[in-house]
């Protein structure tokens, strides 16, 4: 009997494969929005002027906000929703995932060499690493503790392999 575990859909499909087309232009239209009105009420002098280095310190970090706020909330939205509406599955044999596009990445369990959690989490949620090895080929898939019952999951892989999780 497959044993399927399913990561919740708490977004939509279109918001989750196309977010970033929508933070980032909004974000050009802030700097198009901020150019826009320096242009107009900015008097920039060619000297040294204390009155221009403060609007051209104004305007470098206002660039620098409109383009690292997309891209903070793009990598830490793609970190914790990025696997929404993927499953993954142990039947038989085999440990099948399969991501929401349909997409399908088979690890025979025999093959499995290591299960492991990332040293270093840089975006949550820490993921925990499935490695199988044949020969010189080295394939991997990941969960992340957004999946419900992971704990379940991985003890039951490890069941099935015989390979303790490392976890931290």
């Amino acid at each position: 009997m497959p044993e399927v575990f399913h990561y919740p859909m708490s977004y939509s499909a279109l918001w989750l494969d196309y977010f970033f087309l929508a933070t980032w232009s909004l974000s050009m239209l802030f700097l198009g929005l901020v150019w826009a009105v320096f242009y107009r009420y900015g008097k920039f002098t060619y000297g040294v002027d204390l009155g221009c280095f403060w609007k051209t310190a104004l305007l470098v970090l206002l660039t620098t906000v409109s383009l690292g706020g997309p891209m903070y909330y793009n990598t830490r939205f793609a970190g914790e929703h990025g696997q929404d509406g993927d499953s993954i599955k142990i039947a038989g044999d085999k440990l099948l995932y399969l991501d929401r596009k349909g997409n399908e990445k088979k690890l025979a369990l025999a093959d499995i060499t290591a299960i492991y959690q990332e040293s270093i989490t840089y975006n949550p949620p820490p993921k925990i690493f499935i490695v199988a090895a044949k020969t010189s080929v080295k394939d991997s898939v990941f969960v992340t503790t957004n999946l419900p019952g992971y704990r379940l999951f991985l003890s039951n892989l490890s069941k099935r392999t015989g390979i303790a999780p490392k976890l931290h």
